[in-house]
């Protein structure tokens, strides 16, 4: 069922990185699942202003290549999710919501976090959409996404490194079962 896996990378020392500790795809009866781990931490301007209420928003792209010796490579697969993060001031409690899925409360931003960085398996593709046996460039990259943010953050976010937190695009093998 395993496929290749990444190294575990050490927690992610400076601000703005986001480290892919872990990043592999599964083959299961529904299709093809990601199975991945992130490391990073917020820097204080963003929690802060997540204590205001302003949602934060992460993406994780994936997209499934296969190399061919006459054209450009063939792109199989091309998958994007995204957690939306917010604090409800008057409950006092974090949300994180799976964009056009599921929602779960949190009490800490520790908690919240840590289910961000340890997202459940997503199905990436379904079952036939790879051929088997053959080998496919997978490409994965996750950070936060700065469109989704109001507007005046947002003109500030663009010119401003304390918003900036993404990872290197990790690229590895993948043999279709």
């Amino acid at each position: 069922m395993l496929a290749c896996a990444l190294p575990q990378a050490a927690h992610a020392a400076a601000e703005g990185t986001v480290e892919i500790t872990r990043a592999y795809i599964e083959a299961a009866e529904e299709g093809y699942r990601l199975n991945a781990a992130y490391s990073f931490d917020l820097n204080h301007g963003v929690e802060d202003a997540l204590q205001y209420g302003v949602a934060v928003n992460f993406t994780t792209e994936i997209a499934f290549t296969r190399p061919r010796w006459y054209w450009f490579d063939e792109k199989a697969v091309t998958a994007k999710r995204t957690h939306k993060l917010w604090y409800n001031v008057l409950t006092r409690q974090y949300h994180v919501q799976i964009v056009g899925s599921v929602q779960q409360t949190f009490e800490s931003l520790d908690d919240a976090l840590f289910f961000i960085r340890r997202p459940t398996r997503w199905v990436v593709a379904p079952r036939g959409a790879l051929k088997v046996g053959e080998v496919y460039n997978v490409t994965l990259s996750m950070g936060m996404d700065r469109d989704f943010l109001p507007k005046p953050i947002q003109v500030n976010a663009f010119n401003n490194r304390d918003w900036t937190l993404s990872s290197q695009k990790r690229t590895f093998q993948y043999r279709a079962e």
